[in-house]
């Protein structure tokens, strides 16, 4: 046995050197184990991927297939291949990407965190095909009782957050019960493998009320900001055209008016589209911001107007001047700023003044004439009066005219940010919002 051994090693290292040199295609399994490579494994369906394969007979043929998307490849003298392959619309949470060549295959996953044919997608994707304004219906567990309260006509707004969003008509009853008020704008917040909200555009302008959509490109269910599918880089690259065409062919054919806050907070670093992190570099983000709108721009969704929405500067955070869109590409520009109290070892009770402040000077130094949104906001219990901080809160942005709204974020979360956290505190924002009216 050690003899046969020895020969059929003998015979592979003369008959190997051998064939590359008169240019004959050697087995696979001379050449090395078959492998491919994703330039990214998870994306939307439609965007191409490039697949990288080594280990396959050299200068051979093979077939590239990724679903129902089939391209031919031809191996160089190493036994390697690249080519590019779209990836299809699929029911299938993930598209197994397969290279053959002769009897050698090999295979890689790819996760679709968005596809028109998805379940998920449902009704959206279908209405996007609609030129005419969409209706639909709402779930079951929706209230469609609303609280006959004004939406008041002040030029400050006052907009809301709620857990359950724009659908959840009993917690927006409940929000404009404790203040006396409806809520002129209702935002709700999407992430990278949602349809667009037609259901809850439709459900905030039954209430007489304007969306603002919170759009975060990347995935709730990712491994929190390293998502590099999701880097700035490969949505400027178009990784995901297909699907922010979806968005703007469905904004564009409901045709009323919506905010889109795109990649808000972009100066901190807790989010895989700030610049400092997910591998992003300095450029990125301006660059990521005006492909997405061309892109929505393109389906002639001009019912869209644009927020956006950094987070107030502190200690550390990257600087706004390089992360503005520019004028062409920005419509509204807000700030989200929180009253943490003394809830976290770091924080101090800090007034809206003082909380604000900075953050408007920057905005209207970048963003002169542009109106201003107060795009988060809230208060903890800890550390001082959230009901004195609410009644300052009102009266401190009502004498700012160039702010016209400010949304609450009414949810129980890091602290309890919500209005009713306290009945003084709730008493307090009913009546600053009513004294704004006098």
């Amino acid at each position: 046995m050690r003899k046969n051994r020895l020969v059929r090693f003998l015979v592979a290292g003369l008959v190997l050197p051998l064939a590359v040199v008169l240019g004959i295609a050697v087995p696979s399994e001379a050449a090395g184990r078959a492998g491919v490579a994703l330039s990214t494994s998870a994306g939307p369906a439609g965007a191409s991927v490039t697949v990288t394969g080594t280990g396959f007979a050299r200068q051979s043929s093979g077939t590239l297939t990724a679903g129902s998307s089939t391209i031919p490849f031809t191996t160089g003298a190493n036994g390697s291949f690249a080519a590019d392959v779209t990836i299809p619309a699929s029911t299938a949470a993930t598209v197994v990407v397969t290279a053959k060549s002769g009897k050698t295959s090999a295979s890689a996953p790819y996760s679709v965190t968005y596809s028109p044919a998805s379940t998920s997608a449902g009704r959206d994707s279908a209405a996007m095909a609609s030129s005419a304004p969409i209706t639909m219906a709402a779930p079951a567990q929706m209230s469609t009782t609303t609280v006959n309260l004004p939406i008041s006509s002040d030029p400050l707004r006052f907009g809301v957050s709620t857990p359950g969003g724009p659908l959840a008509t009993s917690e927006l009853d409940a929000v404009a019960t404790l203040v006396n008020e409806n809520p002129s704008i209702v935002m709700s917040y999407k992430d990278f493998s949602q349809a667009a909200p037609i259901a809850d555009l439709n459900a905030v302008d039954a209430r007489g009320a304007t969306s603002l959509i919170t759009w975060e490109p990347w995935l709730w269910s990712g491994n929190g900001a390293n998502q590099p599918a999701y880097a700035l880089d490969r949505i400027t690259a178009g990784d995901f055209d297909t699907y922010i065409t979806q968005w703007g062919t469905a904004l564009a054919a409901w045709d009323k008016p919506v905010m889109l806050r795109f990649a808000h907070e972009m100066n901190g670093n807790w989010y895989p589209w700030a610049e400092s992190a997910n591998g992003n570099q300095a450029g990125d983000y301006v660059a990521a911001w005006r492909h997405v709108h061309d892109v929505v721009a393109a389906t002639g969704a001009t019912n869209v107007q644009w927020l956006w929405s950094p987070n107030v500067p502190y200690w550390g955070s990257t600087p706004l001047s390089g992360l503005y869109p520019g004028a062409g590409y920005v419509d509204v520009v807000g700030l989200d700023g929180y009253n943490w109290g003394t809830a976290a070892s770091w924080s101090s009770w800090t007034s809206p003044s003082a909380l604000f402040g900075d953050g408007l000077t920057a905005l209207r130094s970048l963003a002169p004439g542009k109106p201003i949104i107060i795009s988060e906001t809230g208060s903890a219990e800890a550390g001082g009066s959230k009901a004195d901080w609410n009644t300052a809160l009102v009266s401190y942005l009502a004498a700012q005219s160039d702010v016209t709204a400010f949304v609450w974020f009414h949810h129980n979360k890091e602290v309890d940010w919500r209005i009713n956290s306290s009945t003084s505190s709730a008493n307090a924002l009913a009546t600053a919002l009513a004294a704004r009216n006098s």
